[in-house]
């Protein structure tokens, strides 16, 4: 007998230091249109209605992103806290009601910087993860391991890259 897993509750934790003030890189992070030029990932955002001057809990954009095999999906996330400059998390909406995950970023004042720490967590929604593992349940614990490992290295680097232009303001 093979047990499926579930995959809601998931999560991917990755922290990095900055040598910025909070509201240098909150204001980087709460641009979403800058992300792809960090994210090994995420190939393009945009915003949906209005461009906000500062992103506020109800605003949507959207997200294509693509995998390492170059197949694409477009998401679209929901801002469900923004407190400059200290929190910014949004979730990714897999219907009307549903959410495929939760994304957040806490910047904490240290010394000379900013500690952040982004999460990821899966949601109880549909995503591709969930359908591969109900797919391919013999393979499922190896597909939550590659998918969590893949999301620590994409939040790494996303991370360098805004740590980069951060530090180079």
């Amino acid at each position: 007998m093979v047990w499926v897993i579930d995959v809601t509750g998931t999560r991917v934790d990755v922290e990095t230091t900055v040598l910025a003030p909070p509201e240098v890189v909150w204001d980087l992070l709460a641009d979403v249109t800058r992300v792809p030029k960090w994210s090994p990932e995420c190939v393009h955002t945009a915003w949906l209605g209005q461009i906000p001057d500062r992103p506020r809990a109800g605003d949507r954009f959207t997200g294509r992103n693509r995998a390492r095999n170059g197949f694409e999906w477009t998401v679209t996330c929901e801002v469900t806290e923004a407190g400059r400059p200290g929190v910014l998390a949004w979730v990714v909406l897999a219907g009307p009601d549903a959410v495929s995950s939760f994304w957040r970023c806490d910047l904490e004042p240290v010394p000379g910087g900013t500690q952040v720490h982004e999460s990821f967590r899966h949601g109880p929604g549909g995503s591709g993860l969930r359908a591969m593992v109900e797919q391919h349940p013999e393979r499922a614990a190896y597909l939550v391991e590659d998918r969590c490992r893949r999301l620590r290295e994409n939040i790494a680097k996303t991370l360098a890259g805004m740590k980069a232009a951060a530090e180079a303001l």
